[in-house]
């Protein structure tokens, strides 16, 4: 037999054991019925009282006048950015490294 009879032979019997083969193989039923539970599940997770709204108040938290004085320093930090002298020095100091020299 002509080497190109054998190598066309044999990937017509692959083709064809592709074929039958690939049928037996339904995985899309599987992975449709779980789908996004990782996504809903995640959300849950992040959720600290699901019966939030049922319950009295909870203790935890900030005063009225901390939490609004933390959000003027924060709205300043924005109407005032810090300017640095060089924009390439980021994160150099331009003081000294502590050593003394000697």
């Amino acid at each position: 037999m002509k080497l190109e009879t054998i190598v066309v032979a044999r990937a017509a019997l692959l083709v064809a054991a592709c074929a039958a083969l690939g049928g037996c193989m339904t995985s899309t039923p599987i992975w449709d019925a779980h789908f996004g539970e990782a996504a809903r599940t995640s959300a849950q997770v992040q959720i600290i009282d699901p019966h939030a709204g049922e319950n009295a108040p909870s203790p935890q938290g900030i005063d009225g006048n901390a939490a609004v004085s933390a959000m003027d320093l924060y709205d300043k930090s924005f109407r005032q950015p810090v300017v640095s002298a060089n924009p390439y020095a980021i994160g150099v100091s331009g003081g000294t490294s502590g050593a003394t020299g000697q």
